[in-house]
């Protein structure tokens, strides 16, 4: 999130110095606020990053880093918020109302991360926009946001993946 601020800050100076205007100055910082208001992200948990990279400390994959079972807000923690079969907030609950949330490097929102077929959100839900594998931003279209050579892509082995963000 540092990093992400910082180069919103830099990008905004340079904006600023080159067009010298108090405009420029409120548009520049009202867009990124606006793409932003998704309910509960800022006040969410992050819990890591879906993806396949084992070598990532953010990864779920990683046995040692985000997906480690002991970790308290991890999501293989089965004693946990965000890992328990039986809370509101896992992804393992199928009647979970509050299942993690997923993005992309960008920032847009993705879908939720739980095996509730009937979410119209769920990755899982095979007839919805972010679990059909017809639909373009569905993490299950291999030529969408299931893309395994994109960059961010949770397939792309050497990629950073998605962060989901807890509620």
């Amino acid at each position: 999130m540092k990093e992400q601020f910082s180069s919103r800050v830099a990008a905004l100076l340079l904006f600023v110095a080159f067009t010298g205007s108090a405009i420029a100055f409120v548009v520049v910082c009202a867009v990124p606020a606006l793409a932003w208001q998704v309910p509960g992200y800022y006040g969410g948990a992050y819990l890591g990053n879906l993806s396949v990279n084992p070598h990532d400390p953010n990864s779920i994959s990683n046995p040692y880093g985000s997906g480690s079972p002991y970790n308290p807000n991890g999501i293989f923690n089965h004693y946990g918020p965000y890992g328990s079969p039986y809370s509101l907030k896992s992804w393992t609950n199928p009647y979970a109302t509050e299942a993690p949330f997923l993005f992309d490097g960008q920032g847009a929102y993705r879908g939720t991360l739980s095996v509730n077929p009937y979410n119209r959100d769920s990755i899982s839900n095979p007839y919805g926009r972010y679990g059909s594998p017809y639909s373009p931003p569905s993490i299950n279209n291999p030529y969408g946001g299931g893309n395994r050579y994109a960059p961010d892509s949770p397939f792309n082995p050497y990629g950073r993946g998605w962060p989901i963000i807890g509620r």
